[in-house]
């Protein structure tokens, strides 16, 4: 979600594609802006680790994207995949996986609600929360490394504490692939859409996305309100984007796929007991 060079070719496209998204976006808020929460998304209730998100936030994001030389990274395509289910259940908790240049973008389609971005460098958050200091990120620890990606695949399946039956993230320091060290306010929320662009993936010292599928699938899994958890997928043509796609968020859960991203829908999981149970 970050460092990616400008694309010559199409970045006209994006950008006036990625004004027009933002523009629509606060006129339907505009519009309904005194109606009732949709019925499948969490309450909105500001608290100190969320401050209030409102049409400024969209109106800085038009700006910044009208005058920027950089795209962001997904085609209109796979936004608009993301940007309609917003539109369904804004304001909603949404939790995204990076934080990049089109971190303003997507806060600006939640402007009501919270969305918390999860990072891994400290110093890009710094910078980037320099220039847009309205966005709430939060820098991550990884314990995974994109070499052993398959390797971990294999061995999660003999480590209790990774079993479905187990299915927790906070403090579980025996499955590498919990995503661990969190502050509270991240667990305690239930998250009502999850983006998983990040973190990087691309060489093999990379972490990798493995922790970052598996986590959200446990959060889905774990849901305690109505309806689903939405898990948005990017890179799925990545050999361990897809395997892990596959084992934990299930092929069946998959409601959309357009270009690199796959749109899942999570169900809660009905009190799984069995320990040799598996997600998918």
């Amino acid at each position: 979600m970050k460092n990616r060079p400008p694309i010559t070719d199409r970045r006209l496209y994006l950008l006036l594609s990625a004004v027009a998204i933002i523009a629509g976006s606060l006129l339907l808020s505009t519009f309904n802006g005194g109606g009732e929460i949709p019925l499948f998304c969490s309450e909105s209730i500001s608290d100190e680790f969320f401050p209030s998100t409102t049409t400024p936030l969209q109106l800085d994001a038009i700006l910044h994207y009208a005058t920027s030389q950089v795209v962001p990274q997904q085609s209109l395509e796979e936004i608009t995949v993301s940007f309609d289910v917003l539109q369904a259940i804004s304001p909603c908790n949404f939790l995204v996986f990076g934080l990049g240049h089109d971190s303003l973008m997507w806060a600006s389609f939640n402007p009501l609600g919270k969305t918390l971005f999860l990072e891994e460098d400290p110093t890009w958050v710094r910078s980037v929360l320099k220039t847009t200091p309205d966005l709430n990120a939060v820098t991550v620890n990884y314990r995974t490394k994109q070499a052993d990606a398959f390797e971990l695949l294999n061995w999660y399946q003999s480590e209790p504490e990774c079993a479905p039956s187990k299915s927790y993230i906070r403090g579980n320091t025996k499955c590498k692939l919990a995503i661990t060290g969190l502050p509270d306010h991240v667990y305690d929320q239930e998250w009502d859409m999850i983006m998983i662009d990040a973190p990087r993936g691309y060489y093999n010292e990379a972490p990798g996305r493995m922790g970052a599928i598996y986590t959200a699938a446990v959060m889905g899994r774990n849901r305690k309100k109505s309806g689903v958890t939405h898990v948005f997928l990017h890179d799925v043509n990545r050999k361990t984007e897809k395997a892990y796609a596959e084992e934990f968020l299930c092929r069946r859960n998959l409601k959309k796929s357009v270009g690199r991203l796959w749109h899942f829908e999570i169900p809660p999981a009905a009190n799984v007991t069995d320990q040799n149970a598996k997600f998918c």
